[in-house]
């Protein structure tokens, strides 16, 4: 993925000359070089997937690289080949937006980490601040799902809520540092290029990133993995106990430490005692809903529908279940996203 097209904005897809940008670029005085929306178009997935880890946030990546896209169109004029490439060029532009928008901005952290661990049958309580978590994302906008399957599950390690969360320990340049060179596996060179300081400074602020993490070591948790026999058993097993309200069945399929969650309360549960007590209590009774699997930030997940009263089902939460030796160590049951998160389409898998 360190490739970078060669030349101009022209030169990325072998077009020549300058273009008017049909109705809307002349509304907005815009520029672009032949092939430029082609170029961004094959940006599109892996920049998203860097605005996520940079920001923490979905959404936020999602706006973050749509402002790249309309900068970039807006300067294509400009554009200069001797300070880099069109990616390394796309990817400047992309990481200062990102570091615009965490300037000032609370450290994003898991649900589970911002939750106040009560016992079964206590009040959600307070609702987490705006802002405060690590949101997921779907897969298919953030990691080339064509990849073949043993290079797809690293990338998905990339995504994981936990990493992701870890990344956000990182002062912003050792971030798009780290992320650069360790998950794109960009050479030093170009980062530099990026981000015009030298090569050296760019393998120190990495060498420092890479101590920071192992410090603050991410929450560990399996990646979606079809291949993996097990892990489709236990997923399989854990639907079925669900949809049946299976209370000890899904007892049974959880670590004894095991946690949940359920942004965007601050309510968290510790230890699969609680956790079965709270699942088992009527005000809970989750009977008639059915899971439908998506992938979401590489780890396995599930959409949950409740009975609508007239024979269908419609959205309640999204369910992301961190796996641990083949069992659930975590449990995060997003109540709010199908109602309020465009990046979601129901039955759509990542």
């Amino acid at each position: 993925m360190a490739s970078s097209a060669p030349g101009g904005l022209a030169g990325a897809r072998g077009g020549a000359g300058l273009t008017t940008y049909g109705k809307r670029g002349r509304e907005w005085g815009l520029v672009k070089v032949a092939g430029v929306e082609e170029a961004l178009a094959g940006l599109r997935t892996e920049l998203t997937g860097y605005c996520y880890r940079m920001l923490g946030s979905g959404n936020d990546a999602e706006d973050a690289v749509q402002e790249t896209f309309e900068r970039v169109l807006r300067a294509a004029d400009r554009y200069d080949a001797a300070r880099g490439s069109v990616r390394t060029w796309v990817y400047r532009i992309a990481t200062n937006i990102c570091v615009d928008l965490l300037r000032g901005s609370a450290r994003r952290a898991l649900p589970i980490d911002l939750s106040v661990p009560g016992k079964a049958g206590e009040p959600f309580g307070a609702l987490l601040a705006a802002g405060a978590e690590v949101r997921p994302v779907p897969d298919r906008l953030v990691l080339d799902l064509t990849q073949d399957p043993a290079t797809l599950v690293v990338r998905r390690e990339s995504v994981r809520l936990a990493f992701v969360a870890a990344l956000q320990h990182l002062p912003a340049r050792q971030r798009s540092v780290l992320i650069l060179r360790d998950v794109l596996c960009w050479p030093a060179a170009e980062v530099a290029t990026l981000l015009e300081t030298s090569a050296a400074s760019v393998t120190s602020a990495l060498q420092r990133a890479r101590a920071t993490l192992r410090t603050v070591a991410p929450r560990p948790g399996d990646v979606l993995d079809p291949s993996d026999g097990a892990q489709r058993e236990l997923l399989a097993r854990y639907c079925a106990a669900f949809e049946s309200h299976d209370i000890a069945g899904l007892v049974s399929l959880l670590h004894e430490d095991a946690t949940t969650s359920m942004p965007p309360f601050t309510w968290g549960l510790l230890g699969r005692e609680q956790i079965g007590l709270a699942m088992g209590a009527p005000e809970a009774a989750c009977a008639g809903h059915r899971l439908v699997p998506v992938a979401a930030s590489g780890q396995p997940a599930f959409w949950q529908l409740r009975p609508d009263g007239e024979g269908g089902h419609v959205p309640f939460a999204l369910m992301m279940l961190d796996i641990v030796d083949n069992r659930v160590i975590n449990t995060t049951t997003w109540l709010e996203l199908p109602m309020t998160a465009p990046l979601w389409p129901l039955f759509q898998n990542s």
